[in-house]
């Protein structure tokens, strides 16, 4: 019944994913379904004497004359020297699928020695593709987030003030040609790619298609078999993106050095370990408990872990104790309650896991 309604092309609302669930969508890429990287070298007018050189950005005069004389004016023997003329890049991204003046958001920088942006307006600019087609022309006026202040004896710079935008500065002119619903199979790309995840995307899909229309080609690529299915891959794509799926999610430490932040995933666990560190010492033991079954049950003996840490100074009767069934996180937090500070606590992380006490992958920016 349900394989009925998916292939039937009704409006389907997927259910809320569950705990520990995301929907399919939100963890792939569908190939073929991708931007599209623009660029294009533009002027920019109407600055408050902030603009560019002629001595250090002698390409903005040529610039100018070049447009001035495509629009009529006569130039040539001039001695051109503006200062409120810049020149600059003008990037932007192509949408998936996108028409025919839709409009689109741009990036504008400088390329001279302009010591800002702010005020000015961007003329007619062509933005290309890889392929050196123009698939988009970029005008308007800048949004600048930065500030360049100077007085006599004093300045204040915050931000950028030589970069911008341009909310919906483009309009697209040439469409990419994607026959989509031409297509008889796709593939999805995890974007991190996992065993688990893969696997659990295949079985989802399946289940909810009523037949085995979803393999699994790597722990990256999940094929989609569209043959057997009615409909077009618009909609049969639409009916499956939103399903819930387990993800799994690999015990992971990510610490910033620079930044002196630590992230620590739910999973990352320790083993029993003793650790000194400066006039620190922390010990983790593990004393696993037997649980007996009562009399006459067919129950089985299981070994119940606990787990204990102690956290103290060298000298002092300053003892930080944590739960039982200690993890990564809680040694963490009896570290910050002795004001243990992120460099140091990097340091205690890193030695562990080379102790291979700690059972997550370690990645250090």
């Amino acid at each position: 019944m349900l394989f009925t309604l998916l292939v039937s092309l009704l409006h389907i609302t997927a259910p809320p994913p569950a705990d520990g669930q995301t929907r399919i969508r939100d963890i792939v890429d569908v190939e073929g379904v991708r931007q599209n990287d623009l660029i294009g070298y533009g002027i920019v007018v109407g600055l408050n004497g902030t603009g560019d050189t002629v001595r250090n950005s002698p390409f903005t005069e040529d610039s100018l004359t070049y447009m001035l004389e495509r629009l009529g004016v006569n130039v040539q023997g001039e001695d051109i020297k503006p200062d409120n003329v810049a020149a600059v890049l003008v990037t932007s991204t192509l949408p998936s699928f996108a028409r025919n003046g839709s409009s689109v958001d741009v990036s504008v920088s400088s390329i001279g020695d302009a010591k800002s942006l702010e005020g000015g307006t961007l003329i007619l600019t062509p933005l290309k593709g890889a392929d050196g087609e123009v698939y988009a022309v970029a005008q308007g006026s800048i949004v600048v987030s930065g500030l360049d202040v100077q007085a006599n004896g004093a300045s204040e710079r915050r931000g950028t003030p030589t970069a911008g935008a341009i909310p919906n500065g483009a309009r697209v002119e040439r469409e990419i040609g994607y026959e989509f619903n031409q297509r008889e199979s796709l593939v999805l790309a995890l974007r991190d790619p996992d065993f688990t995840t893969a696997a659990n995307v295949e079985d989802t899909i399946n289940m909810a298609m009523g037949s085995p229309v979803a393999f699994m080609r790597d722990p990256g690529t999940v094929d989609l078999d569209l043959r057997s299915l009615s409909g077009s891959p618009s909609r049969i794509l639409a009916s499956i993106e939103n399903l819930p799926v387990e993800v799994a999610v690999p015990a992971r430490i990510v610490i910033d050095e620079q930044s002196g932040t630590i992230v620590l995933g739910e999973d990352v666990t320790i083993s029993k370990v003793a650790i000194a560190q400066g006039n620190i010492s922390i010990k983790v033991t593990e004393t696993p408990v037997v649980s007996q079954p009562n009399p006459f049950s067919d129950g089985e003996s299981i070994v119940l872990p606990r787990s204990q840490i102690e956290i103290r100074e060298t000298g002092t009767d300053n003892v930080a104790l944590l739960n039982a069934n200690v993890t990564l996180s809680q040694l963490i937090d009896g570290l910050n309650a002795l004001g243990v500070s992120p460099g140091e606590m990097a340091d205690i992380i890193r030695t562990m896991k080379a102790a291979g006490a700690i059972h997550a992958d370690l990645i250090v920016r």
